[in-house]
């Protein structure tokens, strides 16, 4: 018997993804520029900012968003040590910087790529909807005239440049043709679409994306790739990023955690996750859980017992029907059967197991796998009533040390 066999696949049905297969998908890690625009979050130590390259790189991420020279010398001083590592230590993953259309903000990232002797690749990225062009006092003319001295500039000191438009999601199809069809004349090889407020749905991006692949870079006649930058403001990052590739992006943004300005971004461990299942990714991501944790610490960002896999609570349960599945299905030999039946994801394949727990809507059986994976005697039948009774009358799942005091309590009678 093996998994196959037992799941049908509803995913598999109509999927639309499956054309990606093979091919795989680009991903941007923005963990170190956009992720620390969260108001919230402190600005790790470059040691950590280094870790986390290194995570990144050994997860087969792509490329990464090391900074925004442009903010001053602090950042100047860190971008220059991470794109001096990737170049050192060898790492696959390539550097991007951000940077508004503006010279001055594009000239450091020449002046560190020179220093290293690594291209870095600058995104340089202007609004594009009515609404900020109303705020700004912008005219189409003026974005043009500004956007074509910040690419033509960064172009002709040999960076590659992806042309990024701010609330892509909201702008006019006339102005982001005008905006993109000159990027790309004017050496731009990389666009950039950006949900920046978390305004998309996923019909959407899929709109969007396809309007942008069929009316402006297949006209072109030129080798364009397509980003996808997306926040999470309505809750729809995940499922935004997925209907992006569904629609032929090529590269997707995102960040440990999702942390980014104000509610965040893509979680890239969680989108991470989900092309490892649906089959468009195969790097290894077994310190998945460590490029959790370090940014959880590093940033200060509490990581919620209820995020999906990497949580405390992804794999636990106390729920004393699901503990009795488990328990059934590991009685049967099958470590990957106890992963699977209470489980969408497999916890073995991130570093984790499956964990039963005694609490108030726990079963006797809890109570006797507790004790028998930690080695204390299941047979003792008048200590597991102790313990049920116990979890039987609290409001909280039990804590190790709850069942210990019982267990040393028996010992001492």
């Amino acid at each position: 018997m093996n998994e196959g066999s037992l799941v049908h696949d509803w995913n598999e049905s109509a999927s639309t993804l499956r054309w990606r297969r093979g091919s795989g998908v680009e991903l941007d890690d923005e963990t170190l520029r956009d992720g620390l625009q969260c108001p919230s979050v402190v600005d790790p130590s470059i040691d950590d900012k280094i870790r986390l390259l290194h995570l990144m790189d050994g997860f087969g991420i792509h490329t990464a968003d090391v900074g925004l020279p442009g903010a001053g010398p602090r950042a100047v001083a860190d971008v220059t040590r991470l794109v001096r590592e990737i170049a050192t230590a060898g790492l696959s993953i390539t550097p991007n910087c951000a940077a508004r259309t503006v010279v001055a903000d594009i000239q450091p990232i020449v002046e560190i790529s020179q220093a290293v002797g690594l291209p870095i690749e600058a995104c340089t990225f202007i609004g594009s909807s009515a609404v900020r062009q109303y705020a700004e006092g912008w005219t189409l003319d003026h974005m043009l005239e500004r956007s074509e001295k910040a690419v033509r500039f960064a172009v002709g000191q040999g960076l590659p440049v992806m042309f990024v438009t701010e609330d892509t999601t909201r702008a006019r199809p006339e102005t982001l043709v005008a905006l993109y069809t000159n990027a790309i004349r004017w050496g731009a090889r990389r666009i950039c679409l950006a949900d920046t407020v978390g305004h998309a749905t996923p019909d959407g991006v899929r709109a969007l994306v396809t309007f942008v692949r069929e009316q402006i870079v297949r006209p072109s006649g030129e080798d364009i790739k397509i980003d996808w930058h997306g926040h999470r403001d309505r809750g729809l990052g995940l499922a935004n990023a997925l209907a992006a590739i569904e629609a032929g992006a090529h590269r997707i943004h995102g960040t440990a955690l999702g942390i980014g300005e104000r509610v965040g971004n893509v979680e890239m461990d969680l989108l991470l996750v989900n092309l490892k299942l649906l089959g468009l990714h195969d790097g290894d991501l077994s310190n998945l859980a460590e490029y959790c944790d370090l940014t959880s610490r590093a940033c200060k960002v509490p990581l919620n017992n209820s995020y999906p896999v990497f949580g405390r609570d992804a794999f636990r349960t106390g729920t004393g029907v699901h503990a009795a599945a488990i328990i059934k299905a590991e009685a049967k030999g099958h470590g990957w059967l106890a992963d699977l039946v209470y489980s969408g994801v497999p916890a073995s394949m991130f570093g984790r197991y499956q964990e039963i727990e005694v609490g108030p809507m726990s079963g006797l059986s809890n109570v006797k796998h507790w004790l028998e994976v930690r080695g204390y005697d299941s047979s003792d039948e008048a200590l597991c009533s102790r313990i049920f009774e116990l979890a039987k009358q609290s409001d909280h799942t039990l804590e190790p040390e709850e069942i210990e005091a019982l267990i040393v309590q028996g010992s001492d009678v």
